[in-house]
């Protein structure tokens, strides 16, 4: 993330009905990739005793907590008071986006407003959060991610065994071939190369809940190195700057035999 991102002013306003307390301390630094947390406010009746594991974070984490009154058995006053307090937020003008922490549809109105206000939404629910919701976020992060642990097993070389995984990977989701494809030609350039920045850049753009994690990688290089349709090429630009990285579609190295490798290209110097 860059140095504009990270200055982002958010505000975190978490439906603690519909949230666990112990995905806390890994959301807040989820959060602060994108900018930092002015405002962090936990909605629900403390009254109970239903939000009694979420006193401790309150307190370990400076969270706000705003009182609401289940006025009527079966009726969810939390989510009215999150967005009257997110729409006075909205007109302070104080902030550059917002976070909103729960899996409850109800919210996706309200997503949707502030973003037409100019405003980055980031959405945090767990995966049975409806589609609407998660379509009407910039990005929306499963919170089941936020405690992500590498699931695939060491083999005897200590290399992870990254073809079962990806396999298994594209068996929970059969359309992740043709997004990467798609995304990968339309960031290419006339040499079939995408800086995977680009990538995945529009790969948020057209789906927020998309995330490495979810099929056991930390990094998308590390995706695209292991579902094994694409070249992943690391670029020196040389002056102590950090590698660049780009991708290609591997069909296209088969369909144009006579293309130079992208490490003896003219400017281009081979990560050693």
């Amino acid at each position: 993330m860059d140095a504009s991102a990270n200055a982002a002013k958010l505000a975190v306003l978490i439906d603690a009905d519909n949230a666990q307390p112990g995905i806390v301390e890994s959301l807040l630094a989820e959060i602060a990739k994108y900018g930092t947390a002015h405002a962090k406010r936990a909605y629900g009746d403390w009254t109970g005793t239903s939000l009694k594991g979420w006193k401790d974070q309150l307190l370990k984490q400076s969270i706000q907590p705003i009182q609401q009154f289940a006025y009527t058995t079966g009726k969810n006053a939390t989510d009215a008071a999150m967005v009257i307090d997110a729409m006075d937020l909205l007109y302070t003008e104080r902030f550059d986006g917002f976070c909103i922490v729960s899996s409850d549809s109800d919210f996706t109105r309200l997503a949707a407003r502030i973003r037409e206000s100019g405003l980055t939404v980031y959405g945090f629910g767990e995966r049975k959060t409806p589609k609407p919701f998660v379509a009407a976020c910039d990005k929306f992060i499963y919170t089941e991610n936020l405690t992500y642990i590498p699931s695939v097993p060491q083999a005897a070389s200590g290399m992870p065994r990254q073809t079962a995984q990806a396999a298994a990977g594209r068996l929970r989701d059969p359309g992740l071939e043709d997004l990467l494809r798609s995304v990968v030609e339309a960031a290419s350039n006339d040499d079939g190369w995408a800086h995977l920045g680009g990538v995945g850049d529009i790969i948020r753009k057209r789906r927020p809940d998309f995330d490495p994690r979810s099929y056991g990688y930390p990094k998308l290089m590390g995706l695209m190195e292991a579902i094994g349709l694409f070249e992943v090429d690391k670029r020196d630009p040389g002056d102590g700057k950090p590698p660049v990285i780009y991708v290609r579609d591997q069909r296209y190295k088969d369909e144009t035999p006579g293309l130079a490798p992208a490490d003896t290209q003219v400017g281009v110097q081979p990560v050693q």
